[in-house]
């Protein structure tokens, strides 16, 4: 199983990025797949959530700023962040739910 997240990198406050995750080497239609992020220093924490039927849920400190996104025909899971804030820094993953691959992730770094 590979995970590759793309997408991240400097952005000011108020600005906008979209994550992008591509999974091989699993039957990707099939799981619920997450989006997760790691400050340093902090526990890796759960950002979004979608579901093999395109249900999504989010964290509390996502505020209606983020929408995840799949495409199964890609094997893509994607994370729109808008309104981004410079304690939304952090390296994102992608995993599906329940596996124990995670990636490299992206780095996401907020600052004037």
């Amino acid at each position: 199983v590979q995970l590759q997240a793309s997408g991240g990198g400097l952005v000011q406050p108020g600005g906008s990025l979209r994550l992008s995750c591509a999974a091989t080497g699993i039957n990707f239609s099939i799981f619920d797949m997450d989006w997760y992020r790691q400050a340093p220093g902090t526990q890796r924490e759960l950002v979004a959530r979608i579901t093999t039927g395109g249900s999504t849920s989010y964290a509390d400190f996502v505020r209606g700023r983020f929408t995840i996104s799949r495409d199964n025909s890609r094997r893509r899971l994607y994370l729109q962040l808008s309104s981004l804030e410079p304690e939304d820094t952090a390296r994102y993953y992608c995993n599906p739910r329940g596996r124990p691959e995670w990636g490299r992730g992206t780095l996401v770094t907020v600052s004037s």
